[in-house]
C-alpha cells in the first residue's frame, strides 16, 4: 500500500489546542490519524510529523531511503512529539528512533505513516470473518523492492469510545498504539515490526470513557494460559497437510450411511505425562490414535478444545472460540493431530459451544461496554444453571461471529463434524426458568425464534460450504425435525443425540433383574420413535459425573453380575439402530466417576479377575462386528432395517429382534436380561438352514461364564413369531447373543 498523507487543510489545529490531541493523550481518541503521522502543516507550506511517545525522552526522525537524520522532534508535556519540515511537500517513508531515560533506544517505522487501511464493510464476508479480523501478519508493499512486515490488528467494538493495542512489543502501555475507528464499528491499526509469538490485548474505553478490563482478541488463534491470558500473534498458516486421500474419499461417500463408532475423549485426562503434565496434541496423536485403531472406533469426538481458562469446565465455557487450547500446544500441533487421524482413516468430531459463554472479564462479556455478544435482557441473556451469558442470536454480528467460527474449524483444521452442545437450552426461552423468569415470543410461545433462525442458518451455511461434513445436535427434548432438512421444515442437523434411549435404558439396567419384567417397555419404547430423527446413541461424559457413578456402577448385583449386565447392555446398544458413542473409560469398566484432573483408570486392566479387560475386549469385538456386518448399520435410518421378533416377553425379560442389510440378509439379536439360564428357548427366524453365534457376551474371553447358545443351530420348519422357521437355543445369563445365517 502507498503511504497516506492527510489532505491539506487549514482546520488542523496546533497540537496544544486540539481537542483530538486532548482525547489522544487521555486515551479516548477514535481518530488518531487526524493528528499522528505525516500531515501538511497548518499553513500548507510544508509537512509536519507527529508521534505520541509519552514513554520517551527523545525522538528522532530518519528518512528511510537515505538514512538521513531529519531532526529531533519537539516534545510537549503530554508526550506528543512534533517535527516541522517546511521544505518537504511530498509524502515519504520515515523511521523513528525512540530514546528512553535509561539510555536504551530502538528504531521503528511509525504505524501512523501508513494510513488507516480501512476495508469497506462489504469487503468482509460474513461467513469468513476469521479471514479478516484479529491479528493478521502482513507485508505492506511500499514499492516493488520494499515490503514492510508487521501485523494488521482489527477488532469489532462499535460502542467503544477508544481502543488501543497493548502487548509485549510496547510494554503493555495503552497510550502508544491507539486504533482508528470506522463507520463499520471495526477498529484498525497496522503495527510494523510485530512478529508471530508476540502477545497482545485490547485496551478499551466504553462509550462513556470508562476503562474496561483488558480484553483478549475474540479472533485470537492462540491464547496463553492463566494468569496472563494474552492473545498471541500467529504467523501465516503454512501447515502441510497429508490427508488428501481422506478428504477426497469423504466427499465421495454418503456419510450418514456409514458406521459411526465414536470414542468421546477429553484431551486433558485420557492420559498424561509421568509428571502429570498434559500431553500435547502431537503426543496425544502418538498414543491415542494407535489405541483407537486397535479398539476399532471409526471416529474420535473431542470435548471442546477452544480455549477455556477454567479447566474444570471441560471446555464447555470457552473464552477463545478461535484458539485451540494452548494447554496442548499450538494450532499447528492440533492440525497435526487431525492430519494423523485422517491418515489412519479416523474421523474427528469437535464439540462446539455456541449456546453460551462465561463472564471472565477478559472475554466477550460487556466486550466494548455494551451487550455486544450477549442478550441485554437477563431473561434471555443469562443462564441460571451455568451462570454464563447467552448469545443474542438475533444480532447479525453474533450470527456471523459464530458461523464464521464453525467454518474456521472445518476449513483450517479439516474437522469432519461438529457436535453442537446444549441445543435444547438455545431453543426454549423458558429453559431452566420458573414462571415469571422468562418472556414469551411474539406469538406467545416459549420457542426462541431467533435461535431457531440461527441454527437453520448455521446448518445451511455449513452444508453449503462443506456438504461432506456432519452436524450433530445435543438436543434432549421432543423438538420436531432436529435432523430433518430445512426445506422439509427441520433445523437441518444430520444427527441428534438420542437422550431418550439413553435415559430409558439406563434406568432399566439399574433395576434388580427381578423387577425388570415390570419395566420392559423402557427397553422397547425407543423403537416407537427411532426413525423420527437420525440418531446417535450416546453414553457420554455427562453420564459419568455429578454423582451419577459410571455406566458400570449403575448395574446391579455382585461383581460378576455388574460386569455381565454391562456386557449385555453394550451389545444391545451396538445392535440397536443408531450411531454409537462411548465416553472414554466406559470400555474399561471403570468404577470411578470421571475426574478431569486425573487420568483414566488404566490399572484396571491388570485386575486378576479379568472383568475389566473383558469389557475392553468386548468393545473391541463389537466395533469389529459393527463395521464388518452390514446389517448392523446399513439400514440404520430406515425403519425396515429393524424388526421385533419378540418384544413382549416381559415375564422373562428377553428381547429378540432382527437387523437387515441392503440385501435383506438379517442378524438375530437375543438379549436375556436376567441371570437365569434359559434352556430350549424358541425364536422365529426368516430362513431355513443353520445359524451360528457371531457374538455372545457370556463368552469366557469377555469375563463371562461360558454358556453357549449352541455352536450351530438348525432352523426347524416350525413357523413362529410370524416367521417361517424357528430355532431352539440356550440363552446365557445376563447376556446378548447375535446369530448369523450360515
Amino acid at each position: 500500500m502507498s503511504i497516506a498523507v492527510s489532505p491539506k487543510t487549514s482546520s488542523i489545529p496546533k497540537v496544544a489546542m486540539s481537542p483530538v490531541v486532548s482525547d489522544l493523550i487521555n486515551n479516548q481518541c477514535a481518530t488518531p490519524f487526524d493528528v499522528l503521522g505525516l500531515h501538511p502543516d497548518s499553513q500548507g507550506k510544508g509537512l509536519v510529523i507527529r508521534a505520541l511517545r509519552p514513554d520517551a525522552t527523545v525522538v528522532e526522525v530518519f528518512e528511510h531511503s537515505t538514512g538521513k537524520l531529519l531532526g529531533e522532534m519537539r516534545r510537549n508535556e503530554a508526550g506528543v512529539f512534533e517535527l516541522h519540515l517546511p521544505r518537504r511537500k511530498k509524502p515519504f517513508l520515515y523511521q523513528l528512533t525512540i530514546h528512553w531515560a535509561s539510555g536504551h533506544s530502538f528504531t521503528v517505522y511509525d504505524p501512523y505513516c501508513f494510513g488507516q487501511y480501512i476495508l469497506a464493510q462489504s469487503d468482509i464476508e460474513p461467513d469468513g470473518l476469521h479471514r479478516h479480523l484479529g491479528a493478521r501478519v502482513v507485508a505492506h508493499k511500499i514499492n516493488s523492492k520494499l515490503h514492510i512486515q508487521g501485523v494488521l490488528f482489527k477488532v469489532y467494538a462499535p460502542y467503544a469510545r477508544s481502543v488501543s493495542i497493548v502487548g509485549s512489543f510496547n510494554g503493555w502501555d495503552n497510550r502508544l498504539h491507539p486504533m482508528a475507528s470506522a463507520d463499520d464499528g471495526i477498529w484498525r491499526l497496522f503495527v510494523p515490526g510485530v512478529l508471530p509469538g508476540d502477545q497482545y490485548k485490547y485496551s478499551i474505553r466504553d462509550y462513556h470513557g470508562n476503562q474496561l478490563p483488558l480484553k483478549t482478541d475474540p479472533f485470537a488463534r492462540h491464547i496463553e494460559q492463566w494468569p496472563g491470558l494474552a492473545s498471541v500473534v500467529q504467523g501465516i498458516e503454512s501447515y502441510s497437510w497429508k490427508d488428501r486421500a481422506w478428504m477426497s474419499q469423504r466427499k465421495q461417500h454418503d456419510n450418514k450411511g456409514q458406521p459411526f463408532s465414536i470414542y468421546e475423549v477429553h484431551a486433558g485426562s485420557w492420559r498424561r505425562k509421568e509428571d502429570n503434565d498434559f500431553l500435547t496434541f502431537r503426543e496425544l496423536a502418538d498414543q491415542l490414535i494407535p489405541y483407537v485403531i486397535d479398539m476399532g472406533f471409526t471416529h474420535i469426538e473431542l470435548l471442546p478444545v477452544s480455549e477455556h481458562p477454567l479447566f474444570d469446565s471441560w471446555g464447555y465455557q470457552p473464552v477463545g472460540l478461535y484458539a485451540p487450547s494452548s494447554r496442548y500446544g499450538s494450532p499447528d500441533d492440533f492440525r497435526y493431530f487431525i492430519d494423523r487421524c485422517h491418515q489412519k482413516d479416523i474421523g474427528v468430531i469437535l464439540d462446539w459451544v455456541p449456546a453460551h459463554f462465561p463472564i471472565d472479564e477478559h472475554g466477550l462479556a460487556r466486550f466494548d461496554g455494551s451487550s455486544l455478544y450477549e442478550h441485554p435482557d437477563p431473561r434471555r441473556g443469562w443462564h441460571p444453571d451455568w451462570q454464563t451469558c447467552i448469545y443474542d442470536f438475533g444480532k447479525p454480528w453474533v450470527q456471523d461471529f459464530l458461523i464464521s467460527n464453525a467454518l474456521y474449524w472445518l476449513d483450517e483444521f479439516h474437522i469432519d463434524g461438529l457436535r453442537v452442545d446444549a441445543v435444547a437450552s438455545m431453543l426454549y426461552l423458558d429453559y431452566s426458568r420458573n414462571h415469571g423468569e422468562w418472556e414469551a415470543n411474539i406469538h406467545g410461545g416459549n420457542e426462541n425464534l431467533e435461535a431457531v433462525t440461527f441454527l437453520k442458518k448455521f446448518n445451511e451455511q455449513v452444508h453449503a460450504a462443506f456438504p461432506d461434513v456432519l452436524t450433530i445436535a445435543e438436543e434432549s427434548t421432543g423438538w420436531p425435525g432436529v435432523s430433518r432438512t430445512i426445506e422439509d421444515g427441520g433445523l437441518g442437523f444430520d444427527f441428534k443425540w438420542n437422550m431418550g434411549w439413553m435415559n430409558d435404558t439406563l434406568e432399566y439396567m439399574k433395576l434388580d433383574p427381578v423387577y425388570r419384567q415390570h419395566h420392559h417397555g423402557q427397553m422397547t419404547f425407543s423403537t416407537v420413535y427411532a426413525w423420527s430423527e437420525h440418531f446417535v446413541l450416546p453414553l457420554s461424559h455427562d453420564e459419568v459425573v455429578h454423582g451419577k457413578g459410571t455406566i458400570l456402577t449403575r448395574m446391579p448385583g455382585d461383581d460378576w453380575q455388574r460386569f455381565a449386565n454391562l456386557r449385555a447392555y453394550l451389545a444391545f446398544m451396538y445392535a440397536h439402530p443408531g450411531k454409537k458413542l462411548l465416553f472414554m473409560g466406559t470400555e474399561l469398566g471403570t468404577c470411578q466417576e470421571w475426574n478431569p484432573n486425573a487420568v483414566m483408570d488404566w490399572h484396571l486392566l491388570d485386575n486378576p479377575k479379568g472383568f475389566n479387560a473383558g469389557i475392553q475386549m468386548l468393545v473391541k469385538t463389537l466395533n469389529q462386528l459393527y463395521v464388518s456386518e452390514p446389517a448392523m448399520f446399513e439400514r440404520d435410518l430406515q425403519a425396515d432395517g429393524f424388526a421385533w421378533t419378540t418384544g413382549d416377553d416381559s415375564s422373562q425379560s428377553v428381547l429378540v429382534f432382527r437387523r437387515y442389510d441392503n440385501e435383506w440378509n438379517s442378524l438375530q439379536v437375543i438379549c436375556n436380561l436376567t441371570p437365569v439360564v434359559r434352556e430350549n428357548y424358541h425364536i422365529g427366524v426368516p430362513d431355513a438352514g443353520r445359524y451360528r453365534e457371531i457374538l455372545n457376551t457370556d463368552n469366557t474371553c469377555f469375563g463371562g461364564s461360558g454358556v453357549s447358545a449352541g455352536e450351530l443351530l438348525e432352523a426347524e420348519k416350525t413357523p413362529m413369531h410370524h416367521l417361517s422357521y424357528s430355532l431352539s437355543m440356550t440363552l446365557p445369563p445376563l447376556a446378548t447373543v447375535i446369530l448369523k445365517h450360515s
